[in-house]
């Protein structure tokens, strides 16, 4: 094991415990650490943003950061929960895969899936990974995010299949359309033969935390069946927003 992560996680979960701002002999004693030691582990920790020092003691706590962290994994949880129901009725309706997803830096993690009851259906895992650019729920996730977010795909826009958006300029129009419609459409982008459709999930601070969306054979989901699905998709996502506290401007 890296016993350096360790003493650092042993630092940051001590100054997460207390009560005040620590100085570094006090935690140097408590974890059985070097003053050297302890002090290098500190200063690292205020470099990452994970603690800061107080000018006027000298003496260490945790920032907002580490609250942060927490937030991201508990509502990753909510979502889960609140979504179940939910998904389950966009199955039963669409007869197709309904998937769950959040964003992970430039691809999506398939957090929740129920499968379609028909033979021939969309293959995923869950806890599986897809490019967000190229399938429903990344491109319902990524047109929310900061304008510069998307910057993190220059240069790195990989074409899977012939329709995937492998150019910035093709991706950018399609980010701005999802935003004005409010759903995303994948055409094959990913695996030629799987279409699928999505929108983006938002929590009480307006922020867009996980999508669902529904994926299964391109020779089922045809234009036609993507547009009769839409407003069954796009409401399972506003009632899951609803439920996480999302209020409607």
């Amino acid at each position: 094991m890296d016993t350096t992560l360790l003493k650092g996680l042993e630092v940051l979960q001590a100054l997460a415990f207390s009560d005040s701002p620590r100085g570094v002999s006090d935690l140097a004693r408590e974890l059985g650490l070097t003053r050297s030691n302890a002090h290098r582990t500190l200063k690292t920790l205020c470099a990452a943003g994970f603690a800061r020092q107080n000018e006027a003691t000298g003496n260490y706590e945790c920032t907002l950061k580490l609250f942060q962290l927490g937030g991201a994994v508990l509502a990753r949880v909510d979502v889960k929960k609140v979504a179940e129901p939910l998904m389950e009725a966009l199955a039963a309706k669409t007869q197709e895969t309904v998937h769950l997803s959040v964003l992970d830096e430039g691809d999506v993690i398939y957090l929740h899936k129920i499968d379609s009851p028909q033979p021939v259906r969309a293959y995923s895992t869950v806890a599986g990974r897809a490019p967000a650019y190229a399938v429903a729920t990344g491109k319902a996730l990524l047109a929310f995010q900061t304008d510069g977010y998307l910057s993190r795909f220059e240069g790195k826009l990989e074409a899977f299949t012939p329709k995937t958006l492998s150019t910035m300029t093709t991706l950018r129009q399609e980010i701005d359309t999802i935003r004005q419609q409010g759903y995303a459409i994948n055409r094959g982008e990913w695996r030629a033969s799987v279409c699928g459709l999505a929108a983006p999930i938002f929590d009480a601070s307006r922020r867009a935390i996980a999508a669902v969306g529904i994926s299964g054979p391109i020779e089922r989901l045809k234009g036609t069946s993507l547009k009769n699905f839409t407003p069954d998709v796009v409401q399972a996502a506003r009632s899951i927003s609803t439920s996480l506290g999302y209020v409607a401007q």
